[in-house]
């Protein structure tokens, strides 16, 4: 799961990406308006924490921007304020979930996940693919029902899949997905960690799609 932070206290900034990266995400951060809705509008995020108050571009107008760029991320508002018209502002602009400052990083984690799972078309917190299933709201996959443990950049890549059983995801969506920032990986690095995560859930599970991409299978092992 790749995310989105645009925030422009430094301190905050730090907590929350150290937060998401405990729980194995990838984060790109923005420290201003401007540079987020360059990222958002050119780069490819499951979901956006975004705080309204940002120098350069208010974060509403940000938001506006994204969503007139046809970009439909799932966006989480932060703000300091605890009036309900900044909140209704944020939804009439399309925002998708808020927090009031201070927050529970805890609970940003959970909000987050919950989102990107509800935009990803899956209703119920536990995903099945044959022996192996995914708790969404927890991040844990098991096997047989028992824990698995894997990297960082595996579970990135096996929740990229999970999200999306039975479809083909391209590489460079996966790649996308999986590393920070523009750090210029190619395909061969992917299919390292899906190597390594054949050895660990079984083959079968994962098909390759010669010249595409890689594809779970929900019903084989």
């Amino acid at each position: 799961m790749k995310i989105l932070l645009v925030e422009d206290d430094r301190l905050l900034a730090q907590e929350i990406a150290r937060a998401l990266r405990e729980e194995n995400f990838a984060v790109d951060v923005a420290a201003n308006g401007e540079d987020g809705q360059h990222l958002g509008e050119t780069e490819s995020y499951d979901a956006a924490v975004l705080d309204l108050g940002l120098p350069k571009v208010p974060g509403i107008e940000v938001l506006r921007g994204w969503r007139k760029h046809d970009r439909h991320l799932p966006v989480l508002i932060l703000t300091a304020r605890d009036g309900w018209t900044d909140k209704v502002d944020g939804f009439k602009a399309g925002a998708d979930d808020y927090l009031t400052k201070p927050f529970r990083t805890e609970e940003l984690v959970m909000r987050l996940r919950a989102l990107v799972r509800r935009a990803s078309g899956h209703s119920a917190p536990r995903i099945s693919c044959g022996p192996l299933s995914f708790e969404t709201q927890t991040g844990v996959f098991e096997l047989d029902g028992l824990p698995l443990k894997l990297t960082a950049l595996e579970w990135r890549v096996l929740e990229c899949l999970v999200l999306r059983k039975d479809t083909v995801v391209e590489r460079s969506l996966l790649s996308e997905k999986v590393y920070e920032g523009d750090v210029g990986t190619d395909s061969n690095s992917i299919e390292v960690i899906v190597a390594r995560l054949r050895r660990k859930i079984g083959k079968a599970l994962i098909e390759t799609e010669r010249g595409r991409g890689y594809k779970l299978n929900s019903g084989s092992r």
